[in-house]
Parts: C-alpha cells; sequence; structure tokens
C-alpha cells in the first residue's frame, strides 16, 4: 500500500432515482431502492488530474472508487494507428491498447484488460474486511484477478467453468490465498455465476458484484481516459467486443464525466459494441428494439456459448436493460451492435498482426471486424475520431518470453452449485 495516497473522495448515486449517497462499504445497489438500477459514481474532482506513469493504472486514480493502491499495476496505453488506419482508410484511428506490449509501454502480464478490472476493485476493497472475495469469470476476468490476488495477498474464490481452465496460465505459481473452483465440464460462464451465487450464501464469503460494482466498471472506464488524454479530446465513436456489455457501459460513464470536465469537448461518443455470431443475445435484444432481454433456450444457448471462438463474450445474463446499463448507453449516445463471425475472427488476427506487429485476443478481433462493418455501412464518417479498444493482446508473444516457466492454475474443487455441500467444501479450503 502506497503510504502517500489519499483515498478518492466520491458519493454514489442512484441512476434510476438520482439519489445521491454515501458509500458505506461494498455497496452495489441504493440500499433504499428496490427498482433495479446501476449505482454510479459522483467524484469530488470534477476535473481529472493525470498522474505521473510509474503509478501504473492508478495514474487516473482521480476517477477511480479507491482506498489504497496495489502493486503491479500498468495502464492502458493509446496511440495513432498507422498500419491498421491506412489498411483501412481511417485518417484519424487510435486504439486503446491492453495486454503485453513493452514496445508501446504497456505491461499487462495476464494479457487483459481485465486487469484494469481488478486492481480497480481490489483496492476499493476495505483492508479491515475479513470475509473472503469471490469472481465469477469465464476466463479473463479470473486470470487477472488471480494474479491481482496473489501478488497483494488478497483471498480470493475464483469460480470458472471447467472447460475454460487452460486460461489460467500465470508467469509464475500463486499464493495459496487464492483458490479456484470450476463447474464440471459441458457447463459455461452461467453455471460458473450460479456455483460463485451459491457460495455467496456464506457469510463467509461475499461476491464481487461484476457490473454493478462501480470499481470494476470505473476500472474498465480508464481505457476511454487513456484515450482523451492521448487524443486531447472525446472520441467521436467507441469500438469494443461485449459478452456483458460493461465495458461499453463505463466508456459511456466516462465520456459524461469527460464531458464535465469541460477540457475534452462536449459531445457524446457513439457506442459500437460487437458480439461474436452464433452468441448474440444482446445484438437480437437490440436490434428487435427490447428494453428487456428475448427469451433463450438453456440448451441452445450453451450449444451457442460453445461454438463461438471468444468464449470470454458468452455472458447470459448482461446489464442490458436495467437502469443505467447497455441499453440506455446506446440509445443515449447513439450507435449499434456489430457482429463477427468464427472466420471472421482469425481474418481479423491475421489482419492486425500485419498492420500492427501485435497479436489479439478473439475478443479484440470481433472489435476490429465490428468497426469495420460500422464504417462500411456508412454509419460513421471515415474520417470521424475513433477509438477501437483492444481488450488483450500479446499473449503469444508473453507466452514465448515465458514459455519455460509458465504455471497453470488447478481446481481444489470441481462442482455444480445445486451440490449440497459445496459451500462446506469450499469454506474449508479456507480453515488452515
Amino acid at each position: 500500500m502506497s503510504k502517500q495516497f489519499e483515498p478518492t473522495h466520491y458519493l454514489l448515486k442512484n441512476v434510476a432515482t438520482g439519489r445521491e449517497f454515501k458509500d458505506t462499504g461494498w455497496l452495489l445497489n441504493d440500499p433504499q431502492c428496490t427498482t433495479p438500477s446501476l449505482i454510479r459514481t459522483i467524484y469530488s474532482k470534477k476535473q481529472i488530474c493525470f498522474k505521473e506513469d510509474s503509478l501504473g493504472i492508478y495514474k487516473f486514480s482521480d476517477w477511480m472508487p479507491v482506498n489504497h493502491t496495489l502493486k503491479g499495476s500498468s495502464a492502458t496505453v493509446t496511440y495513432k494507428s498507422e498500419g491498421l488506419a491506412k489498411a483501412l482508410g481511417l485518417g484519424n484511428l487510435y486504439i486503446s491498447l491492453s495486454g503485453y506490449c513493452p514496445e508501446k509501454g504497456v505491461t499487462m502480464t495476464t494479457c487483459s484488460f481485465k486487469e484494469t478490472e481488478a486492481y480497480s476493485v481490489c483496492a476499493r476493497l476495505s483492508q479491515k474486511d475479513n470475509k473472503i472475495l469471490v469472481v465469477a469469470s469465464a476466463g479473463n476476468t479470473a486470470r487477472a484477478f488471480a494474479k491481482v490476488c496473489s501478488e497483494n495477498n488478497i483471498p480470493v474464490v475464483i469460480s470458472v467453468p471447467e472447460e475454460n481452465i487452460d486460461a489460467l496460465w500465470f508467469e509464475k505459481p500463486l499464493n495459496d490465498c487464492v483458490k479456484l473452483i470450476c463447474s464440471p465440464k459441458g457447463t459455461d460462464y452461467f453455471d460458473a455465476i450460479a456455483l460463485s451465487d451459491k457460495i455467496c450464501t456464506s457469510d463467509k464469503f461475499f461476491a464481487e458484484g461484476g457490473a454493478k460494482n462501480v470499481a470494476r466498471r470505473d476500472g474498465m472506464a480508464t481505457t476511454v481516459l487513456s484515450a482523451a488524454q492521448t487524443i486531447g479530446r472525446i472520441p467521436d465513436c467507441y469500438f469494443q467486443a461485449i459478452g456483458s456489455g460493461t465495458g461499453t457501459i463505463a466508456a459511456w460513464e466516462a465520456n459524461m464525466r469527460l464531458i464535465e470536465d469541460g477540457r475534452f469537448g462536449s459531445h457524446k461518443m457513439k457506442l459500437f459494441p460487437s458480439q461474436n455470431i452464433p452468441f448474440t443475445p444482446i445484438h437480437d435484444a437490440w436490434k428487435a428494439s427490447s428494453r428487456t432481454m428475448l427469451p433463450m433456450d438453456d440448451d441452445q444457448a450453451r450449444i451457442a456459448a460453445h461454438e463461438i471462438t471468444a468464449k470470454v463474450l458468452s455472458n447470459r445474463k448482461p446489464p442490458y436493460g436495467i437502469a443505467g446499463g447497455l441499453y440506455d448507453a446506446i440509445n443515449d449516445a447513439g450507435g449499434d451492435i456489430e457482429l463477427a463471425t468464427n472466420r471472421d475472427i482469425e481474418e481479423m488476427k491475421e489482419l492486425f498482426l500485419k498492420t500492427e506487429g501485435i497479436d489479439i485476443y478473439s475478443a479484440s478481433a470481433v472489435a476490429v471486424k465490428g468497426m469495420i462493418n460500422t464504417f462500411e455501412a456508412g454509419k460513421m464518417p471515415r474520417d470521424a475520431v475513433a477509438m477501437l479498444n483492444i481488450t488483450g493482446a500479446g499473449e503469444e508473444k508473453f507466452k514465448r518470453e515465458h514459455a519455460d516457466h509458465l504455471f497453470y492454475l488447478k481446481p481444489s474443487i470441481v462442482a455444480a452449485a445445486s451440490e449440497d455441500d459445496v459451500v462446506a467444501k469450499v469454506e474449508a479450503l479456507f480453515q488452515s
């Protein structure tokens, strides 16, 4: 912990009602309101001060709800594209890169922007709380939280589908404070969430909160702050692949703070998130002009989740229709939801590697395709100031450089949420 760091001053606001209130701890919603709504941070500092790069992600701490800083973080780096921009005929393409690419100044050793969430969420934690954090993930979030908690000695339970555990690789063995539990083979992210919810029925544990956690969203929002700092203004349009859409909500919220700051413009950037065919529940609801998610057969959803290449995008219960959620974000800012096939993903990976010299994740490739679709359809002019959020990159490079000492985390428990004794088994992992 940094001795010189002063906790950020902020209030919380109920998006649906506008009520502002103090954060009394680990609030995920407004305790005085039963209407489903996200809550949002209202920071005391209306103009952000970008701190020195040596602070990693905490260079943006004026607009992060954190009580202290943690070691090991790296901030997203934004740069103006030359190679990809030229190939696509785009005059003002800026890439916000999260991952492992030391040449660009970004050194996230999990190679994913999920580190922005983990370093923010874990720095919101009170150091006096003895309860154990529980995080559900399809892969990248798990790797990020496991790394951050291991390096900062924070007890955590990570819940992941067993078929996704290949994503849990690390550059070194983890601290024993990190425990991995898995839903059985044949299950998906939805089942991992159900398992984590079951664990949180014990008063020894508490849920990280996902999209409801303001620290998670404001950590993600630092990608837009990076872009605004580099470009000197709010972008005209924003591109990202989505599973839950939380990152796009965070981008919208950052946009509103930048407008209030007054130094970066007064416009709202149009939002263009993308999904991987055939798992497209958010796209389908948006195209139907529906605020609520359309009915989805569980078996068909599982099949679709297993068929997509970008498996981290398989969230069946996203914060879409809730007040302050993705539906509200795109309706307010403008934009659309794009699609990419598995074949598109392979082509976009090759294109990005050829033009930018960086290997990217499948989810990032979905975002590239979504951006191309947007410009080809004439939804944005080709000279628009565009922000492409590359949420994961450099894994192939990192694994080449660390091939002789990669470590894979193994599950302590594999169980379904329906098993009666699963909570007792997880409690036993921490008895020593």
